[in-house]
């Protein structure tokens, strides 16, 4: 059996270097004040409305996300590894969106079957040949990544439409500053709170040509939408207005807002709705969430929308097993954090391995998201893997596999103490004239033992990601 690394312990009672002080600390705090702290944690984020809705759920409430007061701790060198990695992979990633809807160079040099992309329902013919400011495609990313049983890290997804959870980022770092303000004078942890800012600069940063003063909204479907905390956050954190499709016109070719003052010239979009509901005139004609005209503006290049309409076909699972050769084909270098190996069952041969080996893998729809449309095979009972077995058989084509990985643990506070449980790091990216991040991410944690599904969706947790800067 694979040997989990622990993020925190490099032998069962010796904390590894970086955690050295945080375990000092830990050793010799009450567990009395821990426990009233981890209460007052989760009074406050009651307070702020840190919740999540979750669609489906019978109760048709939000849920706050479990928060955990052990952090992750990444020491300096091994950031400065990831950040170029994900940089890399980000870059990439925009130069393959500019070029399937363009030249689609990647796509006549045979590195990727064409069928893939064109026939992808996620591909948007009306982007072919649209010119985006500074052909930045994907503004924000998400990317996920997971560390094995050698310590080595893997990225496992990337997430483009835009992706969720960099409020919690932000909310668990106030939160264990108010908290242990001891912990954060003595050490040098990196901070995060400008990331607002950066996100505001990038944003404006990517305004259509000739706008001085660009004016940046948030975009959001409503307060029943599972991310609206966070759109609403994001919003305020900016200094920007939140608005819905509603507080949106087009007149002349140009999208405004309704004001007070009046109709203002609106630039930047940063939108959480989906490409089908943007636009009524242009994709779902029952769309209530979108502006009717918005998408013609776009095309003209008078208002600039983040992440760009189209993007979506780079996060699909299909197209995941191709970053490491698009990343050779656009920058001229190896992968600087690897792909988890990856079976593609639309090929016989990996179609037939998988099958014979289901119970030992994960299986995933290409499209899925949040932790469901997937088997975890070591955990799933026999009847789930033949149900599942079902699915693949009538469309091999929606699903890949990967290997069952033994993700990296962190010590994490559950009922019955503190115990070791599964995490991911979610971090960051921005594109616009420069790539920007800010040190850290979220880190989400399976609260269940065993568990490798993170997702707040599905039960999981997160907590505070403290980059060391020496």
């Amino acid at each position: 059996m694979a040997q989990i690394y622990d993020e925190m312990l490099e032998l069962p009672s010796q904390p590894r270097t970086h955690y050295a002080a945080f375990a000092q600390w830990l050793d010799t705090t009450e567990s009395d004040v821990i426990e009233r702290k981890r209460a007052e944690a989760d009074l406050a984020f009651h307070r702020v409305g840190s919740t999540f809705a979750v669609y489906g759920a019978e109760e048709g409430q939000e849920r706050l996300i479990p928060f955990d007061i052990v952090p992750r701790i990444i020491p300096a060198a091994e950031w400065q590894r990831l950040e170029a990695g994900l940089k890399q992979r980000v870059s990439a990633l925009n130069a393959f969106l500019h070029d399937i809807y363009h030249d689609q160079e990647i796509l006549k040099a045979g590195k990727i079957p064409a069928e893939k992309v064109l026939g992808n329902k996620l591909f948007r013919r009306e982007m072919v040949g649209v010119d985006l400011p500074g052909h930045i495609y994907c503004h924000v990313a998400g990317v996920d990544i997971v560390r094995a049983e050698a310590g080595e890290y893997y990225v496992l997804e990337d997430n483009l439409r835009p992706p969720s959870g960099v409020s919690y980022m932000l909310e668990n770092r106030k939160m264990m500053m108010r908290l242990f303000p001891e912990l954060f004078a003595s050490q040098a942890i990196l901070p995060v709170d400008h990331y607002p800012d950066l996100l505001l600069e990038n944003l404006r940063s990517v305004a259509p040509a000739g706008v001085v003063d660009p004016c940046v909204v948030v975009l959001t479907p409503g307060q029943f939408n599972s991310a609206y905390f966070e759109h609403a956050f994001l919003a305020q954190q900016m200094g920007v207005e939140l608005v819905q499709g509603n507080d949106l016109f087009v007149r002349e070719g140009r999208v405004y807002m309704r004001t007070t003052q009046g109709a203002h010239r609106v630039d930047v979009i940063y939108r959480r709705i989906d490409d089908d509901f943007l636009d009524p005139l242009a994709f779902r004609p029952d769309s209530v969430l979108g502006v009717p005209g918005l998408f013609e503006c776009y095309r003209h290049g008078r208002v600039t929308l983040a992440n760009a309409v189209g993007t979506g076909i780079a996060d699909d699972k299909s197209m995941y097993i191709h970053v490491p050769d698009m990343i050779r084909f656009y920058c001229g270098e190896e992968p600087i954090i690897a792909n988890v190996p990856t079976w593609q069952l639309r090929k016989p041969e990996e179609l037939r391995y998988v099958m014979d080996h289901l119970p030992e893998l994960v299986v995933k729809e290409v499209q899925g998201s949040g932790g469901y449309g997937m088997l975890v095979g070591p955990t799933a009972s026999k009847e789930e893997i033949r149900l599942f077995r079902d699915k693949i058989i009538a469309d091999p084509d929606n699903y890949i596999a990967q290997p069952t990985l033994a993700l990296s643990t962190c010590p994490t506070f559950v009922e019955s103490g503190v115990a070791p449980r599964h995490i991911d790091l979610r971090p960051f990216v921005l594109s616009g004239t420069q790539i920007n991040m800010v040190p850290g991410g979220l880190t989400r944690v399976a609260l269940k033992e065993g568990s490798l599904v993170v997702n707040s969706s599905q039960g999981g947790g997160t907590k505070d990601t403290w980059v060391l800067g020496y």
